[in-house]
């Protein structure tokens, strides 16, 4: 990197990959990183959405360099035909992944897999996609991984005897929370494990941001949702932090931290627990077939 180097220097001719990426958090991310010049991948899962959001990320962007691969994150088959269709379409360039999207869900609901869905969605299903990306990541080289996580992650407990929900009372925010440490952990565990790589992997928190997390809920929780997003910062806010770990030369080099703001913060003490980690990491190949190599 050349002293006086900046993020749109860097992003040109440079391919990402960003998840839930038809609204909030993800949307914005995507056009701030059309906006340096990247070439941007956006995946959808809402049909109804695809379409216009291709076209308004061009649109304020300015870049048509932008692509769209559809794929519903909650079916792990769905992942499989996702990372598939980007190794067909875009070959060995992929230098920044940005595993966006996300579900809150306030009762529990299983996967056509067979798991329960918040976990599936904003854990299994980046462990997943990313660990089936690998090989182009390395190939791209120097390339990152930013993982969306939350500061809720501080209350959170990885309960390693039932991840699924299945035999204690299902809580929303306790599901979702073990979600994002989950995350946490991850990022560190793989970092670990990418060391010499050339391929970084850093979580952040994005903020108290105005998204549409939550939508899929209804009744009074829905109301609430709504009412309280009014308090909320805007998705652009919230996508500053997952931008300045795309592009930024300032953390070209950094892997296996965490992120508010802009800043490296320390995330809660338990998601630097190494042994539950490397647990986690087995559980979650067996969970996803990566452990029988399917």
């Amino acid at each position: 990197m050349e002293e006086g180097e900046d993020s749109s220097v860097l992003m040109k001719g440079r391919t990402c990959l960003v998840t839930g990426a038809t609204s909030g958090i993800g949307k914005a991310t995507a056009i701030g990183l059309a906006k340096l010049g990247a070439s941007v991948v956006i995946v959808s899962r809402d049909p109804e959405k695809r379409k216009a959001s291709l076209e308004e990320v061009k649109r304020v962007s300015g870049n048509n360099s932008i692509f769209l691969l559809n794929a519903d994150l909650s079916s792990q088959a769905a992942v499989r035909k996702l990372a598939g269709e980007f190794k067909s379409k875009f070959k060995d360039h992929l230098h920044v992944l940005v595993n966006n999207a996300g579900v809150f869900l306030t009762k529990r609901i299983t996967t056509v897999d067979g798991l329960e869905t918040t976990f599936a969605v904003n854990y299994l299903a980046p462990f997943l996609l990313t660990n089936l990306l690998l090989d182009v990541l390395k190939s791209s080289a120097p390339s990152r991984i930013v993982n969306v996580a939350s500061a809720t992650e501080r209350s959170a407990h990885i309960d390693l005897s039932d991840l699924n929900w299945e035999r204690k009372k299902y809580r929303g925010i306790a599901a979702y929370s073990q979600s994002k440490l989950a995350m946490i952990m991850f990022s560190y565990e793989l970092s670990r494990r990418l060391e010499g790589t050339g391929v970084t992997v850093n979580a952040l928190h994005p903020g108290t941001i105005r998204t549409n997390l939550g939508h899929g809920n209804s009744g009074f929780m829905s109301f609430g949702f709504s009412f309280v997003k009014l308090f909320f910062a805007s998705p652009e806010k919230g996508a500053r932090t997952v931008i300045y770990l795309a592009s930024s030369p300032e953390v070209e080099r950094k892997s296996g931290r965490y992120f508010a703001n802009c800043k490296e913060v320390r995330s809660s003490d338990r998601s630097y627990d190494n042994v539950l980690s490397k647990r986690l990491w087995e559980i979650s190949e067996e969970l996803t077939g990566l452990s029988k190599g399917k």
